[in-house]
């Protein structure tokens, strides 16, 4: 797949940015911002590979994650409440979610007899043939080269767990 570059010079407008912070007497942000900047246009990027391998099966990764989620689960199903904080979502957009992929046929949602206040998510036959053959995709064409090497995405994955872990994304 061909990523568009935004800058047509070849140059960096991230780095660009990050000498106008230092020109414009910033300097103990320039950093920052470069830092915070880079990962939100990788995070692009990634999004815009990742929604393309999606898009033919009709799915964005918020559903994919959702679905794949309920096929690991046990007995691939989840309460909502446990879905949602596995995935991090809140429950406004999980019930949104969750209603579209049973609107799709891919989840059921059935009252927990455990607790009638809460929802359990079901994944339906249709969901677990869709996620797998979306996760197909989404191994061969972004997974297995995320256009790093090997010792890169080592790197990357625990610079990024210690940022996330700094900031209470989880006890590390």
């Amino acid at each position: 797949m061909t990523i568009r570059r935004s800058s047509p010079t070849g140059r960096d407008p991230i780095a660009e940015a990050r000498r106008q912070w230092f020109a414009h007497g910033w300097d103990d942000a320039a950093d920052g911002m470069a830092a915070v900047t880079s990962v939100m246009r990788a995070q692009q990027l990634m999004l815009t590979q990742i929604d393309a391998s999606l898009r033919p099966f009709g799915l964005t990764f918020a559903r994919f994650e959702l679905l794949r989620l309920l096929s690991f689960a046990s007995e691939q199903r989840m309460t909502m409440l446990r879905a949602g904080h596995r995935l991090q979502v809140h429950p406004t957009s999980l019930t949104s979610l969750a209603r579209r992929l049973r609107d799709d046929g891919l989840v059921d949602r059935v009252s927990n007899p455990d607790d009638g206040r809460s929802a359990i998510l079901e994944l339906t036959p249709a969901g677990l043939a869709l996620v797998e053959q979306a996760t197909e995709a989404l191994n061969a064409e972004v997974f297995e080269d995320v256009g790093l090497s090997g010792d890169d995405i080592a790197t990357l994955v625990d610079v990024l767990g210690r940022f996330r872990a700094g900031r209470g994304d989880f006890a590390g």
